[in-house]
């Protein structure tokens, strides 16, 4: 193509890895689950303009069963492995997409995140993971777990390959009711110089793992030494601690049918989950609704003070195969809320988040995890504030291989 003139793509040769609930054209699309086998009619919206920037997907990749989860161990595919220790999980539920890129197999990996299933994998990875507003890039074609709060995004091993991918992917669809015209701006490396961050509380105050603890206080303390103004801030309504179950009714409108039919096609994890769903009753669903608004109000005020708000991306730093409970220093806990308690509400208000491996000196192996958060429609943003962190050295390019395990 370049030899005939032809502009060959941003992403001309590249590999690409897609997670197993995104459609490609003649190909089954399992989404991780033991009977869900049509195979795809067309392209989903992603995989052609994937396609159409030159990249060749190069196979599918393993997940949380329906994407309803956040370790990626499967009952009917077997445990993703994380790289970096294979006795872990790499998160979920796009714990594949994650996995591969990782382990050098692809440098980018396509996943989706409902509730932090882009940014958790990222994290027990030691990747960049990116998390778009709602409606910026086109669901059609993705099987849904919770459409209204449903994202697809990548996982890379740099933030600038995360902002050429995210050029590739963003823009309306008409296929998908959930997309959304709106300006995209192309990222630009953004100077930390004045920068205004908001660390926010009661959500910050849960123990960490002491690595994390690490690397997200190194992160602020050299956001303070380039001239950010760094501002820790109380606002009840922003924490985990809020979440009402009611804001996953969705997921029950999908699987309903399915599940009365025959409850024992799904998974026993996720068949305990979604049963309290099927439970919620419409006063539940309705004062979810309200807290949704709530939240959203408190981040846009939030966003009236600081241009981005940070927290560690997970509180947890792995998680061990077939263990329902991980230990940060404050005994043993269920894994699900210590993985998942910094992202969820980032779904909730419909926001874009990016999460970042940082290169603090005290931490070997897998380096920890920060999350970016920004006003809606602001990728750009943040993947700008993410390229100064990448030049400035700040941003982790650690291999497993680099470690002994």
């Amino acid at each position: 193509m370049v030899a005939d003139g032809d502009d060959p793509g941003p992403l001309a040769g590249v590999p690409i890895a897609l997670k197993d609930i995104i459609n490609e054209s003649g190909i089954v699309t399992t989404a991780g689950s033991s009977f869900l086998d049509e195979t795809a009619a067309t392209d989903a919206p992603v995989v052609e303009r994937l396609n159409a920037a030159g990249a060749v997907i190069i196979g599918r990749t393993g997940l949380h069963e329906f994407a309803y989860g956040f370790s990626s161990e499967n009952d009917w595919w077997g445990a993703v492995r994380n790289p970096w220790d294979s006795s872990t999980s790499p998160g979920g539920s796009s714990g594949g997409s994650a996995a591969v890129v990782a382990a050098g197999v692809s440098p980018i990996g396509i996943g989706t995140d409902t509730g932090g299933s882009v940014r958790v994998p990222a994290a027990l990875c030691g990747l960049v993971g990116l998390k778009v507003t709602h409606g910026r890039i086109p669901l059609t074609g993705v099987f849904p777990l919770a459409p209204s709060l449903d994202t697809v995004g990548p996982l890379t091993r740099s933030v600038g390959d995360a902002a050429i991918v995210y050029s590739v992917l963003a823009g309306p669809d008409t296929s998908d009711p959930w997309s959304i015209d709106h300006s995209i701006e192309a990222p630009e490396t953004t100077s930390l110089d004045g920068l205004t961050v908001g660390v926010p509380h009661p959500w910050l105050d849960r123990p960490l793992a002491p690595e994390q603890q690490v690397g997200f206080d190194f992160l602020l303390d050299m956001l303070g030494r380039a001239g950010a103004t760094i501002t820790h801030f109380d606002e009840p309504m922003i924490d985990q601690n809020t979440h009402p179950a009611g804001s996953y009714s969705e997921v029950a409108d999908v699987h309903r049918n399915w599940f009365a039919e025959d409850p024992s096609r799904y998974g026993s994890g996720i068949r305990d989950r979604l049963a309290p769903v099927f439970a919620l009753d419409p006063d539940e669903i309705v004062a979810a609704r309200h807290w949704k608004d709530e939240l959203r109000a408190a981040f846009e005020a939030a966003f009236e003070q600081f241009e981005v708000l940070v927290t560690p991306t997970t509180a947890a730093r792995s998680k061990t195969i077939g263990d329902d409970d991980v230990d940060v220093g404050a005994g043993p806990e269920p894994y699900r809320p210590v993985l998942s308690w910094f992202t969820p509400l980032v779904n909730q208000a419909a926001l874009p988040a990016l999460t970042l491996p940082i290169e603090a000196p005290e931490v070997e192996g897998l380096p920890p995890s920060i999350q970016l958060i920004g006003p809606h429609w602001r990728e750009s943003r943040l993947l700008g504030i993410g390229l100064a962190l990448e030049a400035e050295g700040l941003v982790a390019h650690r291999r497993p291989s680099d470690t002994a395990r």
